[in-house]
């Protein structure tokens, strides 16, 4: 298979905070992240889920082994069994409990009992397999990973995100899971959503038209060819490594995956 450069909407994120977390963003997490992703140390950093992630990881999984037997949602120690499916004896306190209450209030409003389900995702797949998009004579692989798709009663196809945590939603992810949609399944139309698995709470949601989608395309061709070229300086330089991707040091430190080893890294320390 041809290399070609890659977005995602993680890889936007990098990019560009989210309205309002201006402030959060860090564009040296970017270098980290993408730029020096083979040195050992970043790798094993890169390899290694944050509490959040396993937390999130194993609620998606818990839906999916709630679905696994059209009966489970049904059986009084069905709860029991999907706690044993996710070895939650192995996990530390915080996460086992956070976990159990995901699948109390999942067994409770099963959101997705009576669905039409086309595909509903374990959370451990690992990466999708690429979209290839052109935009005027530029070609790039776009990655969307979605947690499930169903099909509505009048055939609109629903694409649902599950989250967990406090972050706040962001309508970028849902415009890119429909830009991929349009790829994925041409000519259905398709709207987008998401749910906190944790609290309940759910977006409104989310519909694109082709102009929009068509934005959100170019967007991408924007960031993919900017990417490589930050990448491409970096390996021409890398000594210019905090002039290509520079830090913005303060609050998001103490919950960045590298701020152990970034030498602009703030983090505060309780005496």
């Amino acid at each position: 298979m041809a290399w070609r450069p890659s977005a995602s909407f993680h890889l936007w994120s990098l990019f560009e905070p989210a309205i309002g977390q201006e402030s959060l963003h860090c564009d040296m997490k970017r270098g980290f992240s993408k730029a020096r992703s083979q040195e050992p140390a970043i790798k094993a950093l890169n390899e290694t889920n944050t509490k959040q992630q396993q937390i999130g990881h194993l609620a998606q999984k818990g839906v999916y082994e709630f679905h696994q037997n059209n009966l489970i949602l049904d059986r009084a120690n069905s709860l029991q069994q999907v706690t044993e499916a996710l070895s939650l004896n192995q996990e530390p306190e915080e996460v086992r409990q956070r976990i159990i209450s995901v699948l109390k209030r999942y067994q409770e409003d099963p959101i997705l009992l009576g669905k039409e389900i086309i595909r509903l995702s374990r959370g451990d797949e690992g990466i999708p397999k690429p979209i290839l998009i052109e935009y005027s004579k530029y070609q790039f692989n776009l990655y969307a990973a979605t947690d499930c798709i169903f099909r509505e009663p009048d055939g609109t196809l629903h694409i649902l995100d599950f989250k967990t945590g406090k972050s706040e939603f962001d309508l970028r992810q849902g415009y890119v899971y429909l830009l991929a949609a349009s790829y994925l399944y041409p000519n259905q139309p398709a709207i987008a959503s998401f749910y906190n698995l944790e609290n309940g709470k759910r977006s409104a949601e989310i519909a694109a038209t082709p102009i929009q989608l068509k934005a959100i395309q170019i967007e991408f061709s924007k960031i993919a060819q900017k990417h490589q070229k930050n990448l491409a300086s970096y390996r021409k330089n890398p000594d210019l490594f905090d002039q290509i991707f520079p830090a913005n040091p303060g609050s998001a430190c103490r919950s960045c995956s590298f701020n152990s080893i970034c030498n602009y890294s703030v983090i505060e320390v309780s005496i």
